[in-house]
């Protein structure tokens, strides 16, 4: 895909979501090779890591009293507890990241999505955070699609692929929580339109 090298004039808090088959992770990882400005936002949990994971790079593995003490002390964008382990995302790294004029995306769910939108509510009209962020729902063509993507991926049971279109579909159902929704019909034209959108938002277009 041949397109125009560009940058983004000013940093950007990318928040992009998606139900499991809709294409996000190639997306992102589109962005991260075609914007090296971009960096990708790492969170902390409170699991042990797994086979090569690296502390600092895939995560920042931290005690559950460590992560209990970001949470009140409102350092943290967003946390959940997933399959019983807390999962959050740092400010800090991201308000660093943008002091040094990078972006930062981060690939969430719809739930995390919502807290960090509900944060960055909360913040002065002049914080760059705020001024920055920008939030993606990547959308299948239709369910029927995503149906035919996650059989195809040969990863999964009868059984999980049906329980991840059931979770897809409450996904899909706070589509309009996001500001930007792009359908990823064609995957050149979806990595188009985000793009355009991160440079429209940043003041390159």
């Amino acid at each position: 895909m041949d397109l125009e090298k560009r940058e983004l004039m000013k940093p950007l808090l990318i928040v992009m979501s998606a139900p499991s088959g809709a294409g996000k992770s190639t997306l992102c990882d589109m962005l991260l090779q075609d914007f090296p400005e971009i960096t990708y936002s790492v969170s902390c949990t409170t699991r042990a890591p797994r086979g090569m994971e690296e502390d600092g790079a895939d995560y920042f593995f931290v005690s559950q009293a460590k992560f209990d003490q970001l949470v009140a002390e409102g350092k943290l964008l967003e946390h959940a507890v997933v399959h019983g382990n807390c999962y959050g995302t740092p400010a800090e790294p991201v308000r660093e990241a943008f002091a040094e004029g990078q972006s930062v995306l981060m690939d969430i769910d719809v739930v995390g999505a919502a807290a960090v939108r509900e944060t960055i509510a909360r913040l002065p009209e002049d914080d760059p955070l705020r001024a920055g962020f920008v939030d993606i729902f990547i959308e299948p063509p239709s369910m029927e699609e995503l149906e035919r993507r996650l059989v195809g991926r040969g990863e999964d049971s009868p059984e999980t692929i049906a329980l991840r279109l059931q979770n897809a579909q409450g996904e899909m159902d706070r589509a309009g929580e996001f500001r930007y929704r792009v359908v990823n019909d064609e995957l050149s034209v979806a990595y188009r339109r985000i793009r355009d959108i991160l440079l429209v938002r940043s003041g390159e277009l």
